[in-house]
C-alpha cells in the first residue's frame, strides 16, 4: 500500500524505519513537525522522522498546520491507502482524516483506553501501574478515542523510567504497526470500538510537573522522578535554585524529616513522607551532572538543610 507517515520525536523512528524496511507497503512521503531551534547553540534541527526520511531519499512535509490548504492538497496528489501516525505532535482536521482510503492509524503508547494523551508512559509509571503496552486504532476526531486495531503488552519494572519503557515500546510497536498495516491490506484486521469504561488521561509533562515534593511517600517520589526521567527531568530547589535529580532507591530504615538531607560517607539521603531515598546522580545549579556523593563532598552541607 502507499503510505503518508506521520511522525516527529525519535520513539517514531523505529515504527517508521519499519515500515520502509517492510517489502509490501511503499512510504511515498513523510509529514513531521517543521524544523525547530534546539540546543545551546540554537541550530535549526529536522526532526528525528524528519531526518530518517531524508536518509532514504524520501519527500518531506513539515505543514505549520495540518489544515493548511497547500499540505491537504499535496496530500491529496499522493493519495495514500493509509496513513500511519507516531507521535506527530499535531491535531488532524476532518479534512485531513478523510484522504486516504483506509484512514490515519495511530500507534499510542498504552492499553487504550487507559491513558489516553499526550504523556501516558510517563502517567503510567507515576500511577504504579504494573503493565503497559501500545495500541494501534483508527484516528477519530476526539482524542484516542478510535476502534482499536491491535495491542502489545509490556510489564513496567521497578526501576523502569519513562525512557527505557518508551524505548521497548517503540520497538514492540513498530513490529506492530507493521502487522496492523499488514491486515489493513489484506481485509483480515477488524477495528474493534474501545471500551465506555476504564478512561483515564494523560496530558502534556511541563516542567513544572516535573517538580518533587518529598511531602509524598518515598514510592511516591521514586515513581514521579522514574516517571519524568530523562524528560523533562525531575527536579527540586536547594538553597533557592534548582536542583536536578535523578532516580533514587527508597530504603527500608528510618530517615530525617521530608526534604531533609543527611550525608554519610557513601550515600546521601533524603526524607520524605514515609522512608528516606538514597540520591543516585544530581546536579546543582550550574555544575554537571554527577554521583550525589561527589556533589556533597564539594558542598558544605548544614544539618537540617533541605530540599525544597
Amino acid at each position: 500500500m502507499r503510505l503518508v507517515f506521520a511522525g516527529t520525536p525519535e520513539p517514531a523512528v523505529p515504527s517508521l524505519r519499519a515500515l520502509i524496511e517492510s517489502e509490501r507497503h511503499e512510504v511515498v512521503a513523510v509529514v513531521t513537525r517543521p524544523d525547530a531551534q534546539a540546543g545551546r547553540g540554537r541550530k535549526v534541527l529536522r526532526s528525528p522522522v524528519g531526518a530518517l526520511a531524508d536518509e532514504h531519499g524520501i519527500e518531506v512535509l513539515t505543514p505549520a498546520r495540518a489544515g493548511d490548504p497547500a499540505f491537504l492538497a499535496r496530500l491529496r496528489e499522493l493519495a495514500p491507502d493509509v496513513c500511519p501516525v507516531v507521535a506527530y505532535g499535531a491535531l488532524l482536521p476532518q479534512s485531513a482524516l478523510d484522504i486516504p482510503a483506509h484512514g490515519w492509524v495511530n500507534l499510542h503508547f498504552s492499553l487504550l483506553p487507559a491513558w489516553r494523551g499526550a504523556a501516558p508512559v510517563q502517567a503510567a509509571i507515576r500511577a504504579g501501574d504494573e503493565m503497559t503496552g501500545a495500541s494501534t486504532f483508527r484516528i477519530v476526531k476526539e482524542l484516542d478515542a478510535g476502534p482499536v486495531f491491535g495491542v502489545v503488552t509490556e510489564t513496567i519494572g521497578p526501576d523502569d523510567t519513562s525512557g527505557a519503557l518508551l524505548g521497548r515500546l517503540a520497538e514492540s510497536g513498530a513490529h506492530l504497526l507493521v502487522s496492523t498495516v499488514d491486515g489493513i491490506e489484506d481485509g483480515t484486521l477488524r477495528a474493534v470500538e474501545q471500551p465506555g469504561e476504564g478512561m483515564s488521561y494523560a496530558p502534556k509533562v511541563t516542567v513544572e510537573d516535573a517538580r518533587v515534593s518529598f511531602a509524598d511517600p518515598a514510592s511516591a517520589v521514586d515513581r514521579h522522578i522514574r516517571s519524568v526521567t530523562p524528560d523533562p527531568g525531575a527536579w527540586a530547589e536547594f538553597r533557592g535554585e534548582r536542583f536536578k535529580l535523578g532516580p533514587v532507591t527508597v530504603l527500608d530504615e528510618p530517615g530525617p524529616r521530608p526534604g531533609e538531607l543527611v550525608v554519610e560517607r557513601k550515600r546521601v539521603l533524603v526524607g520524605t513522607a514515609t522512608k528516606p531515598v538514597r540520591l543516585g546522580e544530581v546536579q546543582a545549579a550550574g555544575k554537571k551532572r554527577m554521583a550525589a556523593t561527589d556533589w556533597a563532598r564539594g558542598t558544605r552541607i548544614d544539618e537540617g538543610e533541605r530540599l525544597q
